[in-house]
């Protein structure tokens, strides 16, 4: 399958189990931290965290088949400090910043093209949403293609590797807005 072989769209009800599934299989298997509540709690309610807000999304890909083989989300919080360095925090303040999240693939259907166009169509809809002045996102460079992935895309505003005593390990990204 290539990415034309998927369809992308906004999550309904619908697509929540589906779409939690991905997410909950990739903490599991990628992150190997299992289900964190102070990390996922958005996991859990979905139509809660992104499908309510006005301002925020949730996009599926589906197969061919109609399962949701991945998933992308964006919402109006920036990260908060602790745990994320507070030079991070002040630059990305809630309201005005899209923090990208659960940009998630599942292995199968990885190198396809999905995340891209995930991104693309979160940083569209941000673009719409006319309130925001930045994209963040962070990730965890443990998982597999993840950092290379968010090189391509965004810049590194953080890399807490660099930090003494090495942080939490994540990298803090800033994406273009269009």
């Amino acid at each position: 399958m290539h990415a034309f072989d998927y369809t992308l769209r906004a999550a309904g009800r619908a697509d929540l189990d589906g779409a939690r599934a991905v997410m909950l299989d990739t903490v599991y298997r990628d992150f190997e931290t299992g289900y964190v509540p102070r990390w996922h709690r958005d996991v859990i309610d979905l139509e809660g965290a992104y499908l309510r807000p006005e301002r925020h999304t949730l996009l599926v890909a589906l197969d061919a088949d109609g399962e949701v083989v991945a998933t992308g989300a964006l919402d109006s919080r920036g990260p908060a400090h602790p745990p994320n360095p507070a030079h991070v925090a002040e630059r990305y303040p809630s309201g005005v910043t899209a923090q990208l999240r659960r940009v998630y693939v599942r292995p199968e259907h990885r190198r396809r093209g999905l995340a891209r166009r995930l991104v693309d169509e979160l940083l569209a809809f941000a673009v719409a949403d006319g309130g925001y002045r930045a994209v963040y996102l962070h990730t965890d460079p443990a998982v597999t293609g993840a950092e290379p992935f968010w090189r391509s895309l965004a810049k590194v505003v953080h890399d807490e590797r660099e930090d003494a005593g090495g942080g939490q390990g994540i990298v803090h990204f800033d994406v273009p807005l269009g």
